[in-house]
């Protein structure tokens, strides 16, 4: 048996937690927590068609489509639940491409070159259904309305295949039949509840505009309902399919669409749904969507390089903000990105079942996922401390805080959320990871006098409910600044007198250079001199001809800003003839 389990990497931001261990875990810090159980498959296949799901036998079916040479054999990989491979089916000659169950998961339908076959699920005897039209390229197939549909593309050469013409056939009671239904392109199909049935158009260069459609099935014939097409009339915005699923209820259709991310469309006139799915990842293309039978989650597979999650697992409403479970595929334990309509639900939506390639797209890998099935309250506590007690505009402040939570202890830490408030509106700190002891800092460097205050929040994850936020307000005020002099003891009439000296203003940096006054008093009185300019590095000289005799006292004043206090300093010099 060739399967790997082992806690799931996940990416930074990911969050996740083991359906493992009971009891309360207090003052912890799960920013990730504990990952979602995950076997690994290495799968004998060198090609991809199909995944097909059977929730009655609790088995997995994977196709090698294998369609490069007319009389090569396919492959469909079968699995339990559990990553076991309980067979391999292998179709002489034949190659293999779409997969298709029937209601109750007692024949599993496969699309040959040139026939239907059923194999029946639970003694794997495979029987010929029909003879079909010759098909170079690969066809798929849906199961829908109690009757079979599938595609026959047509083309000479595989070459042509991403073009070709494709009809759409059915199996209405035994027999083959043409629906009359037929454009360019791999045609794909997926069936969904109600007796309908989704057709979804890749984007080739026979349909630069490629469409979507619902089909009601509940008849001997191909009824077309909502369809749509995305391009603007400049031929902008067009959908690059990748795949498409209908929501347990049949009310949605989630499209995968590479150009765009994922559609959350109305099924009634595939019109978009009021509120939409967050975009994926920057850097990742969509590539597979699929809902879990209870209707709770919905996996967002893509196509993505490094440290971008290949995966999402998160709430199907999307009106929820609970974070998403990320899953980053990368190298040759994982494969790289998931396949284009590589992800399936188990019915009760206690596993998902996802097929990943490597960058060259020669090797894949399926992996059986278990997301977490309880969620555990978190609690974001009201105490905070800030450092340095008193808060000073344009210097680092850090604020702290503790969550607790309750659950299983995380395998990777908690993250939070934190926000700052002030007369200028709020601002999105970013997220402050939470230590094994519950403690977290959330760091910042607030640019304006007065009130700020910070806003700590716990979205919530698949295992973890999100928190009440919590709030604390500083006041912060202005930074110090400084005036140092150097004046000689002595000086005289005739030679003189020359002071230098520093000035300093903490925080944020000055916009321009400061402007100092200054101002001489001897026994004749007090006046100004002319005003200096402080230097780059903050010195500045100031040179006079004493007026008189004696004690004279040369005094230096920065007014201050918005954001530093003024200072002041004085140097007194006795004056000689």
């Amino acid at each position: 048996m060739n399967t790997a389990h082992r806690p799931r990497r996940l990416a930074a931001t990911a969050l996740a937690a083991a359906l493992a261990g009971t009891g309360l875990t207090v003052a912890a810090a799960p920013a990730a927590h504990a990952a979602a159980s995950d076997a690994v498959i290495k799968l004998p296949i060198y090609s991809f068609s199909a995944l097909a799901v059977d929730n009655v036998h609790q088995q997995v079916f994977v196709a090698d489509s294998n369609t490069s040479y007319y009389t090569n054999s396919g492959t469909i990989a079968v699995y339990n639940f559990a990553g076991e491979r309980l067979t391999t089916i292998t179709t002489n000659q034949k190659h293999v491409s779409g997969l298709a169950l029937n209601d109750d998961s007692s024949k599993l339908y496969i699309g040959l070159r040139d026939r239907i076959d059923a194999v029946d699920t639970t003694t794997y005897a495979t029987t010929v259904v029909a003879g079909t039209y010759t098909d170079t390229c690969g066809r798929d197939l849906a199961h829908s309305g109690g009757q079979l549909y599938f595609t026959t593309p047509y083309a000479q050469y595989t070459g042509e295949c991403h073009s070709s013409g494709t009809y759409v056939d059915s199996l209405i009671n035994g027999v083959h039949q043409r629906t009359n239904w037929n454009d360019y392109g791999d045609l794909q199909l997926e069936s969904g509840p109600g007796d309908r049935m989704l057709m979804g158009q890749p984007r080739n260069s026979g349909a630069p505009n490629p469409f979507v459609a619902v089909f009601d099935t509940s008849g001997d014939s191909l009824v077309r309902n909502a369809a749509r097409r995305f391009a603007d009339s400049e031929g902008k915005g067009a959908m690059d399919f990748k795949d498409m699923a209908f929501s347990p209820d049949g009310s949605k259709v989630a499209v995968a669409d590479a150009a765009f991310g994922t559609r959350l469309l109305n099924t009634d006139d595939l019109s978009d749904a009021p509120a939409g799915y967050q975009p994926l990842p920057s850097g990742a293309a969509a590539s597979s969507v699929a809902f879990s039978g209870d209707g709770r989650y919905i996996a967002r597979g893509a196509s993505a390089t490094g440290a971008t999650p290949d995966l999402l697992v998160q709430p199907a409403d999307p009106g929820d903000s609970t974070a998403p479970l990320e899953f980053v595929f990368e190298g040759s334990m994982d494969g790289d990105r998931v396949v284009p309509r590589g992800t399936e639900w188990s019915a009760d939506g206690s596993r998902l079942f996802t097929v990943t390639t490597n960058t060259a797209g020669s090797q894949y890998w399926l992996h059986i996922i278990q997301p977490p099935a309880v969620q555990y309250d978190v609690r974001l506590g009201e105490t905070f401390t800030h450092s340095p007690a008193q808060a000073v505009a344009g210097e680092p402040l850090s604020v702290r805080g503790r969550l607790e939570y309750d659950g299983p202890a995380p395998a990777e830490p908690m993250r939070v959320k934190a926000t700052r408030t002030d007369a200028n509106g709020t601002h999105d700190l970013g997220t402050f990871t939470v230590k094994e002891d519950g403690s977290y800092t959330v760091l910042d460097e607030p640019d304006l006098v007065g009130d700020a205050t910070y806003t700590v929040s716990y979205l919530g994850d698949l295992t973890h409910r999100p928190a009440t936020d919590v709030t604390h307000t500083v006041s912060v005020g202005k930074a110090a600044s400084s005036i140092a002099l150097t004046a000689p003891a002595e000086a005289s009439i005739s030679g003189g007198v020359e002071i230098t000296g520093t000035f300093t203003a903490q925080g944020k940096a000055l916009p321009e250079r400061a402007v100092l006054k200054v101002e001489r008093t001897d026994r004749l009185g007090t006046g100004t001199l002319s005003s200096v300019t402080v230097a780059a590095d903050g010195t500045f000289t100031i040179n006079d001809i004493p007026r008189t005799r004696r004690e004279t006292t040369y005094k230096v004043t920065w007014p201050g800003d918005d954001l530093h206090t003024s200072s002041t300093a004085s140097a007194e010099v006795y004056v000689t003839r």
